[in-house]
């Protein structure tokens, strides 16, 4: 059987395990035959970012890595054009091919900051590269589409939960766990991680591997991080997400708006600190909650920006909040000589996304330069060199007039 420390390790986190004992029983057939397992996790780049949700699994993944084994890292360029229905009360419009190659082209860079690069410790490999094989839709039908049926398919929860509301299912999106799970059988997966709202499809793996004579793969599912909001899982499509490309002030700043009741997960999913230590320390008085905060914030940027930038940030965020004082270091922004509307300034900061966006924050009096409130929008402004544009709570920006 494993070493109990590995399996500990591994389980830590882990909503289901199915099942620890075979997990164990190939922990201890990889040790004896000098043989690592293929552990599978898929990544559908349907967005260009990944964030902090992303990344419970890849530090799982990594937990493998240090223990001698290997990642099997799917990009799922073809399912992304598909569409994962998980969590979905309506069917999810397609992807075009040229949307979802220019999203995939970020994901392993971004992955690579969590995971060992090592050919030994890794393959990365997208499902297109089979999916457009010649032939394979007559091979998918004879040899796929012949272990499911439709009443085995409808037993997951989003599909029952949309025919009970009388709301349609594509067949695009019906085939999808059978898709996720011929990956399995493709990559000979011993092991596949995903999130607990996915473990329908790992189990159509671990059964498609069974008719096609492989030894099923253990199935893993980890908690899905809740986002910013406190309420729904971190998405960026929610915009209650803390990506790993956010500059370093804006991943901290995000992190110290993280509500206080989430700290534990958090600090148990993104740190090796334990949650229930922490959230024990600040109700005994042991620790402040604002200090928990500023650590755990620290900690996030740290791992992707280094112990340095994470002091920076520190520094300056208790510049601004607690002594009320510009950043050492604020954004610079060009601008042109010419005089130039309030709003359009403050969209070309960066800080929001719209024009419309800019308005409603000068009229509700979230725009200040050089101090003195902006309050109309269509105000002509004429740049200052050096002037200091704030931007809501946290972005500071200095003028550089050219």
């Amino acid at each position: 059987m494993a070493r109990p420390e590995e399996l500990a390790l591994l389980r830590k986190n882990a909503v289901e395990l199915i099942s620890e004992r075979e997990l164990g029983e190939r922990l201890e057939e990889a040790r004896k035959n000098g043989r690592p397992l293929r552990v599978k996790a898929g990544f559908d780049p349907s967005a260009p970012d990944i964030h902090l949700g992303h990344t419970v699994l890849l530090r799982k993944l990594r937990q493998f890595q240090d223990l001698g084994h290997k990642v099997v890292f799917i990009i799922g360029d073809y399912t992304a054009m598909i569409g994962d229905p998980t969590g979905k009360t309506q069917t999810r419009p397609a992807l075009s091919k040229e949307e979802v190659a220019k999203n995939a082209k970020t994901y392993q860079d971004q992955a690579f900051r969590i995971l060992d690069p090592h050919p030994s410790k890794i393959e990365i490999v997208r499902n297109s590269d089979w999916f457009f094989a010649p032939d394979m839709f007559r091979t998918f039908l004879e040899s796929v589409g012949t272990q499911y049926t439709v009443a085995r398919l409808l037993e997951r929860d989003d599909f029952e939960k949309r025919m009970q509301a009388d709301q349609p299912i594509s067949i695009r999106e019906f085939i999808y766990p059978l898709l996720q799970g011929y990956d399995s059988v493709v990559v000979k997966a011993d092991v596949e991680i995903g999130g607990n709202d996915q473990k329908f499809n790992l189990l159509v793996g671990r059964n498609l591997q069974r008719s096609f004579g492989q030894q099923p793969q253990v199935v893993m599912t980890l908690p899905l991080l809740v986002g910013l909001d406190g309420t729904q899982k971190m998405s960026k499509s929610l915009g209650n997400y803390i990506a790993v490309n956010d500059s370093p002030k804006d991943m901290f700043g995000k992190a110290m708006s993280i509500p206080d009741a989430l700290m534990p997960t958090y600090y148990d999913l993104l740190t090796a600190e334990d949650g229930t230590k922490v959230a024990e320390d600040v109700r005994q008085g042991r620790l402040h909650p604002k200090e928990a905060k500023l650590r755990l914030a620290m900690r996030i940027v740290a791992d992707f920006y280094g112990q340095d930038q994470a002091n920076t940030q520190r520094e300056d965020f208790e510049r601004v909040f607690s002594e009320r004082q510009i950043p050492e270091t604020p954004d610079d922004l060009q601008v042109p000589a010419a005089s130039i509307g309030a709003a359009e300034l403050v969209k070309r900061s960066g800080a929001v996304s719209s024009s419309s966006e800019a308005f409603r924050l000068i009229q509700q009096g979230g725009v200040t330069l050089n101090g003195a409130r902006l309050s109309d929008p269509k105000a002509q402004i004429q740049p200052v060199e050096g002037a200091i544009l704030k931007v809501g709570k946290r972005s500071f920006y200095r003028l550089r007039v050219r």
